[in-house]
Formats: structure tokens, C-alpha cells, sequence
């Protein structure tokens, strides 16, 4: 016990006498928790469209202006031809392009004064797909103004009578765990969980690969100081930074600037981050006993969290994932933490919803700090 504290006492000396890496502990997860929730958001907007008004009549400027007031779209061009509307996209000045064909107000509504009695009018829409979700949300959101703007159309020509003939579905919808809908809700608790992963992974890995290159790591060896006692100094530390750093992200960054307030048990948040922690650490230390430089460390540990980041359900969901890529999210801890805190900041889950997490989170704890124990070479 008095080596584990002996040990301890020289990690925490030999980290904070780092000024270089405290800032990199503390201040730039902080940062990155302010900045990258602003970045990160899945509603597009300012979408360039070019239109191409053939008709000129008040049908489609009442269309134009639907669309421009939707929020959503910025009028890039207006008025002239297809072709020089095209040229438009080729030239990345505009997204989309929405051509209203010459007597579209004619043909939309009859003579009667009755709307929809003909086979209706065609819009023609060219969409740059060079970014398929800009695409995809883009043309979206225009099909969805455009068939407002048609309802809005029947309505004010149908004639009473027959308008009362046609049954209509009301749909009320009632928004769970994110009321607003407000994504930073969303963003903010998977990022903090990746920047509690990337200080386990890559301090602890770098940690001791610099014993190595320094050559005290050598003078450590030929102590009687055991595995488990070396593997538990270079990891306790930095399981207490990962704890501060949680905290205030989650309270002086989540609480304070984005207005997160957990709706679960913070005894069942914590518990489950000091396991998860071990596990990452774990992760890092692995990584530590197969490399000889910071270089090497850094690369495998950059090459693990690309992995993590890109198919840990942050930005894209596990579910919509092709069944090969499904198959390796269920084996990064990232994922299972970034689920956890879903549940437990924004639904109010209990243990009971995840105690199939715990079970795996624990599974992982043991087995990345049982390899890097055993994979750790001691000449004594």
C-alpha cells in the first residue's frame, strides 16, 4: 500500500510540474466542449437556391417567397436561364435549382376556379449532391415548402361543400427527453464523452512511453515495485483528472452555458464514468506496452479514436449503419458511454435500463487492464 502511495504521489508531481500538458488536461476539453457543440449541428440552413421563374406571375412569387421566408434557403440567383442557373451549381454558387415553368399559375388553377381539377403542374428541381446530406435535407425541406405551399392553394379554391366531403388526419405530436429539440441537448453529452476518452487513451498511453524514452522506466523495473502496483500508479491518476474534467464539462460547460440539467441519478452517471474510465485507461495503457516512442503511441492511439469517433453513434446513427460496421460499434467502449449518457442526462434512466451496459463496460475494464498487466514487461 505505502508503494501504491509512493507511486502516486510521484504521477501526480510529474504531471502537474508539466505546464505543458495541464493546458492540454483542462483548458482545451474545456474549449473544445464550448466550441464543438456549435459546430455540430444536423439542421441545414442558408441553402443556396437558384431560381428559374418562367411564369412571372403572383402564384409564383407567392412560391419564391414561401421559400425564402422558410428560413432555410438563401435566393443565390433569380430570373434567368437554366443554363446559366446550372452554371451556377458547377461554380458552387448555388445548392439547389427550382425552375417554375411558363404557365404554372395557368395550369395550376382552371377557369372554374376550382384547384386540382387538372393532372397539376410539374416544378422542375436540380439538386448538387456532391454533399448528400446537404442534398438529401435540401430538397427535403423544398419538397416540404412546396407541397405547404399546394395545400395552402386547395384550400383557398376549393368550394365549401366539397371541401367538407374529404376526412382529414390531425396529428399531435409530443416531443420526449428533448422537448425543444434544442440538438445541443443532443451534441454535448457524446462529446464530453469523447473527451473523457481521449484524455484516458492518450495521456495514459504517453505517460509511460515517455519513461521509456527518458530511460527512468528502466530504474522502475529493477524495483521490487509489482505489475499491478506499476499498472495502477500510472492509472489512478489520470482516472482522477478524467473525474474533474467530467465534472466540469458536464456542470460548467453542459449545466451553465447550454442549460443541460441531468435528469438521472449522478451516483449512477459517476459510477458508471469510473468504470468506463478504467476501461479506456486500460486501453491506453495497453497501447503503452507495445510501443517504444510518443510518435508510435500516438499513432495507434489516433488510429483507435478515428475508429471511435466516427462509429460511435456521435454523428451518425449505430442502427442506419450497413451489419459489418454494426458489428464493430459493439466492440468500442465509446459507444456504450456515449448511450449511457443519452439515457441517463436527457431520458432519467435507472440502473435498471442499463445494467446490460454495465455488464459490458465491466467486461472491458478487465480485460484491457488484464492484457496491458500481463503484456507489461518487468526485468524483476
Amino acid at each position: 500500500m505505502r508503494t501504491l502511495k509512493f507511486l502516486l504521489q510521484k504521477e501526480f508531481k510529474q504531471i502537474f510540474r508539466n505546464r505543458a500538458l495541464l493546458p492540454l488536461l483542462f483548458v482545451v476539453p474545456i474549449m473544445q466542449l464550448l466550441i464543438l457543440p456549435l459546430a455540430a449541428d444536423y439542421e441545414v440552413k442558408n441553402i443556396n437556391i437558384t431560381i428559374v421563374d418562367h411564369d412571372h406571375s403572383s402564384y409564383s412569387h407567392k412560391l419564391i417567397s414561401k421559400i425564402t421566408a422558410s428560413g432555410y434557403f438563401k435566393l443565390a440567383n433569380y430570373g434567368i436561364g437554366f443554363n446559366e442557373a446550372f452554371d451556377d451549381i458547377e461554380k458552387d454558387r448555388a445548392d439547389l435549382i427550382l425552375e417554375i415553368p411558363q404557365g404554372f399559375e395557368r395550369n395550376l388553377i382552371r377557369e372554374d376556379g376550382v384547384a386540382g381539377q387538372t393532372d397539376g403542374e410539374q416544378l422542375y428541381v436540380a439538386v448538387n449532391a456532391i454533399n448528400g446530406v446537404k442534398a438529401n435535407l435540401g430538397s427535403a425541406y423544398l419538397n416540404r415548402i412546396i407541397a405547404d405551399y399546394n395545400v395552402d392553394v386547395r384550400m383557398e379554391w376549393a368550394q365549401m361543400p366539397r371541401f367538407n366531403l374529404f376526412p382529414t388526419i390531425e396529428i399531435a405530436s409530443s416531443n420526449w427527453f428533448n422537448p425543444t429539440m434544442n440538438y445541443r441537448f443532443y451534441m454535448v453529452p457524446g462529446i464530453l464523452a469523447l473527451l473523457v476518452t481521449m484524455i484516458g487513451a492518450y495521456m495514459c498511453a504517453l505517460n509511460i512511453v515517455k519513461e521509456k524514452e527518458v530511460g527512468t522506466i528502466e530504474q522502475i523495473n529493477v524495483t521490487p515495485i509489482k505489475k499491478h502496483q506499476f499498472i495502477l500508479g500510472k492509472l489512478l491518476p489520470f482516472w482522477f483528472i478524467g473525474i474533474v474534467v467530467f465534472t466540469v464539462g458536464l456542470f460548467g460547460v453542459g449545466w451553465l452555458v447550454y442549460g443541460i440539467i441531468p435528469l438521472g441519478n449522478l451516483f449512477l452517471l459517476y459510477t458508471y464514468l469510473g468504470v468506463y474510465l478504467i476501461a479506456v485507461l486500460g486501453l491506453g495503457l495497453l497501447i503503452s506496452t507495445y510501443t517504444e516512442t510518443q510518435q508510435q503511441a500516438m499513432s495507434i492511439a489516433f488510429f483507435f479514436m478515428m475508429v471511435f469517433i466516427l462509429m460511435s453513434g456521435l454523428f451518425t446513427p449505430i442502427d442506419g449503419m450497413p451489419k459489418w460496421a454494426y458489428v464493430i460499434t459493439q466492440f468500442s467502449p465509446v459507444t456504450y458511454f456515449i448511450e449511457v449518457m443519452r439515457m441517463i442526462v436527457l431520458k432519467g434512466s435507472e440502473f435498471v435500463n442499463i445494467k446490460i451496459h454495465f455488464l459490458i463496460m465491466m467486461g472491458f475494464a478487465v480485460l484491457l487492464n488484464g492484457w496491458a498487466i500481463y503484456n507489461y514487461k518487468k526485468t524483476n
